[in-house]
């Protein structure tokens, strides 16, 4: 059998790379202008390499019954690996994922391609204006995990975006980001402000040396207007391989301290992260 080659392709927004992991047969690591998107297992799409990506594969497994099907738009796409997680875990979903970069999706399609059966319907769009153009009331789960490069675009970022992602999620759903900062937490601090200008209801997960401002890192950002499964959900986030904590409630509004609700007039990228933080050597 030929041994799995790295493959370099320039895509609509950068330089994509699909580099083997050599401790497992089919798995694959992409990255764009060196900086890592995402990680998929072939052999096993359950398998989740990066910390934020098992952190809302665990929003997800605490949002409704286990294998019951769900409604999840994913905004952004990179390699596929939750709409592969959710169509292994839970048959019968539906999943609407939006890419802005063809090229990108080209490449992971004829790479690293779907497996049968699977029911997600993929959009070359803008994330922003593919969700204001969304049926309302049409999904369970908006996951946001849009980064230009290594930063998240100012229009995820605001109010009017917030309120469109609301308007597309039904009775009870959950808007989950992926969103990166580091002390002292100026971005995070706008973004529990802004979410909390829409959804009353706002739960983060982290590495608590991400929480404590020793480090850079990913931080998940739930959203909603019912209260989320805290208890299952910091089980999980407690138990994983890469120990999370889950906060709420008066540990967020200290966070959030002043900061006020951010409008598009006034949206700004998530910050650039510091060298290292996560590149690939």
């Amino acid at each position: 059998m030929d041994e799995p080659v790295p493959v370099t392709r320039p895509v609509d927004h950068g330089t994509a790379k699909l580099m083997p992991d050599v401790d497992r047969a089919r798995a694959w690591l992409l990255t764009v202008d060196g900086a890592p998107q995402s990680y998929v297992d072939l052999d096993d799409p359950a398998h989740l390499e990066f910390e934020y990506a098992r952190r809302l594969a665990h929003v997800i497994d605490c949002h409704a019954p286990e294998g019951a099907p769900l409604d999840v738009v994913h905004l952004g796409g990179g390699a596929l690996t939750l709409p592969r997680y959710v169509t292994a875990t839970r048959p019968g979903s539906r999943q609407r994922v939006v890419e802005a970069d063809r090229g990108l999706l080209d490449l992971v399609l004829e790479v690293l391609p779907l497996p049968g059966g699977s029911a997600a319907e993929l959009h070359t769009a803008d994330a922003r204006d593919w969700i204001e153009r969304a049926p309302a009331d049409s999904a369970d789960l908006v996951v946001a995990d849009v980064y230009g490069g290594s930063r998240i675009p100012a229009r995820l970022t605001s109010v009017e975006y917030a309120r469109a992602a609301d308007r597309v999620l039904r009775p009870g759903g959950v808007h989950a980001a992926n969103l990166a900062d580091g002390a002292p937490f100026a971005f995070l601090r706008s973004q529990l402000a802004t979410f909390g200008a829409v959804f009353p209801e706002l739960v983060l997960i982290a590495e608590p040396a991400v929480l404590r401002g020793r480090r850079f890192g990913n931080i998940v950002l739930l959203a909603s207007h019912a209260p989320a499964d805290l208890a299952a959900l910091a089980r999980r986030a407690s138990s994983d391989p890469f120990p999370a904590r889950v906060e709420h409630g008066r540990a967020l509004a200290r966070l959030a301290g002043d900061a006020a609700p951010v409008a598009d007039r006034d949206a700004r990228d998530s910050p650039e992260p510091p060298d290292g933080s996560f590149g690939i050597g």
